[in-house]
């Protein structure tokens, strides 16, 4: 489930990338409400429609957010997300930040080392 490859990595973090940006992780948050317009973001949002347009772009390389014209008049730009994408990502960070998946190890230094002869229990660190 981990990414395998350079181009599963590439786009994890883009994706990570994408959302570590307030104003577009505001943007997104307001895009998971259902489909928005641009007006209607900027007004919710209070953001210039240049500063919009680029963080929608940016949502929109990392495969998460996509747009289509209205089909009646094509000025208009409707905005939305990608549920298959959403779907994808919430099952990779709930894998990936599952807390079962946490172990426990022995440190490699002179702790670890003192830990195999006496029990950890006994051992005092002190900082």
């Amino acid at each position: 489930m981990l990414p395998e490859n350079e181009t599963e990595i590439a786009e994890l973090t883009s994706v990570l990338k994408a959302l570590s940006e307030p104003n577009r992780l505001r943007i997104f948050t307001e895009l998971m409400t259902g489909n928005s317009c641009n007006c209607e973001l900027e007004e919710t949002l209070d953001l210039p429609r240049n500063l919009l347009s680029h963080h929608l772009r940016v949502l929109s390389k990392a495969g998460l957010v996509h747009s289509r014209r209205d089909t009646v008049d094509g000025r208009w730009v409707y905005y939305y997300i990608d549920q298959d994408a959403v779907t994808r990502w919430h099952n990779w960070f709930t894998y990936f930040l599952d807390p079962s998946r946490i172990q426990e190890r022995s440190v490699c230094g002179p702790e670890g080392q003192l830990a195999s002869i006496v029990p950890t229990e006994k051992i005092t660190v002190s900082q």
